[in-house]
């Protein structure tokens, strides 16, 4: 049995030391500095939840570990992993399911100052061996399930030496985590890191090309949570169901309580909308946040329940562009001045920008509707943005390029204190989304989104597609997220996308059209009626009807356009 003392805290421990959002922006951080931090001022209030299955009666069963509880267990997974090996700068992959553990054993990583290596295993099996194989790592932790590929996998695994494994299995030689956990240790102190140091490889979603895997630093995780509890005012005690399982880590250093909700992470459009609303009402969530593909699961049956979260705060949501009709299903569900909140970004730079439901609905839908772009509001603090001459070309330096006028459309870059430096054994790719210029300072840079967009007169900021995505008839150059609008404010159509097929300079602009399950989509005639009554979609001569669009694995909400680009070429012979 564990000693009971192990999971209690230490009264002196940190109270010493100078909490970190004190220290505004620190030279050296290390992330994992938030939790000790909190603990000193929270020891009790419960960090993680839980569910862990029903009672007799059919009522929803949960555990949960406090600030102090979740320390120690940090502490505790960090002595382990170092008496095995692990050390500072280590490269670990992590293969561990949402859960307290996987929030428990990032933050011991990053006491440590090893590097935790985080693969989406829903992206496919191809891609995800290959990135696996890419990043080299030196240690892994995971599922049995993750080690059973390990064995049948062998090359892209080849770089691991040290492995361990969730829970014992007599066919893997990997260390246990409960044999591994180390309680009689006591504190563990935190690596001293500067905040460029690496803390962390994210690898994107892949979804407009090879997933890449993006150096995250202590001072970039460190500014992504000061950042969010200063757009959202989110407060210490406040109550958190993240559906992203990474978000945890900056609620747990917000000082929230984290409800772990009931679902699958990697398949958020099947997601069932009463364990979501289950694990809102039973705790009195505050904040939750998720895809839109989540959302638009939810809306519709608090609706038909009649279903209200009274005790929301905010909903978050990213991932993917959100459309404000499905903001206007959430009207009787949420309490009045309660809004949806948009952080628009990516994971080489997030948050960029953040706009609320009430501006959207109040505001700027109209403008979405009639084709202007889909408005994602004003740089949040510290960060800067600049609207520059589209090009699929490298760009060396600052002053190579042409910035744009407000209103013009072009690609977006920013600089910031979150914005990523490079991406992981991919200097070319580095190079093409990166710009220097040495006139904000010596080692500055730009980033390149990949997207396009522009800024109004008022310095808010709209997104027009992805750049990949436009579509150049060799008359006009077409912009996704704009064309697409049009066509989404018909009620039978769920969603569209538009293509181009050719030659970039002399494509033909296509439009994809998804109905929804239980209704008749338009006719062919009355789409292209939709697109000549439009300036912007009036070159769209071509449809075609979609039963189901791929879209991305990790949000599910994403449009794969490549892929329809492929299928739309095999319709047409």
């Amino acid at each position: 049995m564990l000693d009971i003392t192990a999971m209690l805290p230490d009264p002196a421990r940190a109270a010493d030391d100078v909490p970190p959002w004190e220290i505004d922006p620190p030279e050296r951080i290390n992330v994992a500095s938030w939790l000790p931090a909190r603990v000193a001022e929270r020891a009790f209030q419960r960090a993680l939840i839980q569910p862990e299955g029903y009672n007799r009666l059919g009522k929803r069963l949960y555990s949960h570990l406090t600030y102090a509880q979740l320390d120690a267990l940090c502490d505790a997974y960090a002595h382990g992993l170092r008496a095995r090996g692990v050390v500072r700068g280590q490269r670990v992959l992590m293969l561990v399911s949402q859960g307290m553990e996987l929030i428990a054993l990032t933050f011991a990583l990053f006491k440590m100052g090893a590097v935790p290596i985080m693969i989406d295993p829903g992206m496919g099996r191809e891609p995800f061996l290959a990135c696996v194989q890419e990043s080299e790592p030196e240690a892994m932790i995971g599922i049995p399930r993750a080690h059973f590929a390990k064995l049948v996998f062998r090359s892209p695994f080849k770089s691991v030496a040290r492995a361990f494994i969730t829970e014992k299995k007599w066919w893997s030689g990997a260390t246990a985590l409960a044999d591994m956990a180390d309680f009689s240790a006591g504190a563990f102190a935190c690596e001293d890191m500067h905040r460029d140091d690496l803390a962390a490889i994210l690898f994107t979603s892949g979804s407009t090309g090879i997933p890449k895997g993006v150096h995250y630093t202590h001072g970039i995780f460190d500014g992504q949570v000061r950042a969010i509890g200063e757009m959202y005012g989110i407060e210490p005690g406040e109550i958190e169901v993240p559906l992203f399982p990474l978000f945890s880590l900056f609620s747990i250093a917000l000082g929230m309580s984290v409800v772990i909700p009931d679902m699958d992470p990697t398949k958020p459009a099947e997601v069932n909308p009463a364990n979501v609303i289950e694990a809102i009402v039973d705790h009195g969530a505050t904040t939750a946040f998720g895809s839109p593909a989540v959302w638009e699961r939810v809306a519709p049956f608090c609706q038909e329940k009649k279903i209200k979260l009274p005790t929301l705060r905010r909903i978050l949501t990213a991932g993917a562009p959100i459309n404000p009709a499905m903001m206007e299903k959430y009207d009787g569900v949420l309490s009045e001045g309660v809004s949806f909140h948009t952080p628009y970004g990516a994971t080489e730079c997030l948050p960029v920008a953040t706009i609320s439901s009430a501006e959207v609905l109040g505001e700027t839908a109209q403008m979405t509707r009639k084709g202007k772009g889909l408005c994602v509001g004003k740089p949040v603090n510290r960060m800067q943005v600049k609207i520059l001459e589209i090009t699929d070309d490298a760009i060396e330096q600052m002053s190579d390029a042409r910035e744009l006028d407000a209103g013009e459309i072009g690609e977006i870059c920013v600089n910031g204190l979150v914005a990523t430096r490079s991406y992981d054994n991919k200097p070319e790719h580095t190079r093409k989304a990166k710009i220097k210029d040495p006139s904000l300072g010596e080692d500055a840079f730009w980033h390149r989104m990949g997207d396009v967009g522009y800024l109004d007169e008022q310095g808010r900021l709209w997104y027009c597609g992805r750049k990949a995505h436009r579509v150049e008839t060799g008359e006009e150059t077409m912009f996704s997220i704009q064309c697409e609008a049009i066509f989404n404010v018909h009620p039978d159509i769920f969603r569209s996308a538009l293509v181009g097929v050719g030659e970039r300079g002399s494509q033909v602009p296509v439009i994809l059209i998804e109905g929804y399950k239980d209704r008749t989509p338009p006719s062919k005639e009355e789409v292209l009626k939709i697109a000549a009554a439009h300036d912007i979609t009036r070159a769209i001569k071509e449809v075609h009807f979609h039963s189901g669009f791929p879209v991305d694995r990790r949000h599910n909400a994403k449009i794969h356009r490549e892929e329809l680009t492929e299928w739309v070429a095999k319709q047409r012979g």
